[in-house]
Parts: structure tokens; C-alpha cells; sequence
């Protein structure tokens, strides 16, 4: 039996399902400074992607760089999400909401 696929599959679905919530509370946190977070350990995990010989690990690595390059696309729909009140506001970062 072949077990890649779901291996792959599992660890996608736990990826995604991590960096949802990683977005949220890094935003409430720490803003757009969360950004450069994700756009190092993006380039990071794609580059090992590149260089990993187990076709498994590649592909794990690589649905998690762009899991994180996504994260960098949601940090910006979250402040607008914040904005309008559907999610709290920091309010030790209330200045930068009212910028926006």
C-alpha cells in the first residue's frame, strides 16, 4: 500500500488548519510585523523544498511555504476583519486601526 498521499494529505490539512489561527492571534499581536515572519520561514521551507530528496518531505514543505505566503495575504484581510468588528482589536494598537 501506497500511504504517501494521505501523509501528504494529513499534513496539508494540519498546516492549513495551524496557520488560520496563527494569523489571528499574530495580528492581534503583533500587526503587519507578522509578515516578515512568514515571508523568511516561507522562503525557508520552499528553498528546503528544492534541496529535500524525500519527495514526501518536499511536497510537505512546500504546501507549507505557500500556506505562509498565503498568511502574509491574510494578515491584511484580518485588519480589515478587525476593522469592521469581527474580530476583537488590540487595544494597545488601536492608533493603527483608526489609520486605516
Amino acid at each position: 500500500m501506497n500511504f504517501q498521499g494521505i501523509i501528504v494529505g494529513a499534513a496539508t490539512f494540519l498546516i492549513i488548519g495551524l496557520c488560520h489561527p496563527l494569523v489571528i492571534k499574530g495580528e492581534y499581536y503583533l500587526g503587519r510585523k507578522l509578515n516578515i515572519f512568514f515571508a523568511v520561514f516561507g522562503i525557508a521551507s520552499a528553498t528546503a523544498s528544492m534541496f529535500t530528496g524525500n519527495p514526501v518531505i518536499a511536497t510537505i514543505l512546500g504546501a507549507l511555504a505557500f500556506s505562509l505566503f498565503w498568511g502574509i495575504k491574510e494578515v491584511y484581510e484580518q485588519e480589515r476583519r478587525v476593522k469592521r468588528g469581527l474580530f476583537p482589536m488590540n487595544p494597545k494598537r488601536r492608533e493603527h486601526y483608526e489609520k486605516l
